[in-house]
């Protein structure tokens, strides 16, 4: 007899988790990015103009770009409910997830101050991502495995890039 799984709990988690986290980053994304541009451009001065054009965001452009990893997060979540938690899309996107909360708060230690997301990462992010995954263990299932191993860190860069170069496209001025 196969084992149940875990809980949908420990499922959709993963997107209430990420959406107080989003939350955060929803609230300070587009102003931090405004104020932090010219003390970064002080310490960074060989990046070229074109890469601090990049960070120019709108709050528009950052909550289409919420909205999309969103639905990515929403996916996952539900294959892996679907699956109690076996789904390599659910453990992958699991994966991903704690990594993004600790390169949070490494990006906050580079910074030396705030950084958009920081706040929940240590409390919610990391927190429940460690949780889920000894909830996964004790039910018998891996955060291991090729597919998992090999996409969680592919996974994270891709779906956050594509999302605010998809949401810079939708959202930019036509004309």
């Amino acid at each position: 007899m196969a084992e149940a799984g875990v809980s949908k709990a420990v499922t959709w988690g993963l997107f209430a988790a990420w959406a107080a986290n989003d939350l955060e980053e929803l609230a300070t994304m587009a102003g931090w990015a405004r104020s932090a541009r010219p003390r970064l451009k002080e310490r960074f001065p060989k990046v070229p103009e074109r890469v601090w054009a990049r960070m120019e965001l709108s709050q528009r452009e950052v909550g289409v770009a919420i909205g999309l990893v969103g639905a990515v997060v929403a996916a996952a979540s539900a294959d892996g409910a679907r699956t109690g938690g076996r789904s390599p899309f659910f453990r992958a996107a699991l994966a991903g997830f704690g990594l993004h909360g600790f390169l949070h708060m490494v990006q906050s230690l580079a910074y030396r101050g705030y950084t958009p997301g920081v706040a929940t990462a240590p409390t919610v992010v990391v927190p429940y991502a460690l949780w889920a995954a000894r909830r996964l263990r004790a039910a018998g299932i891996g955060m291991g495995g090729a597919s998992v191993s090999a996409a969680a860190p592919a996974l994270l860069p891709v779906v956050v890039a594509g999302a605010h170069v998809l949401a810079r496209r939708i959202t930019r001025p036509r004309g």
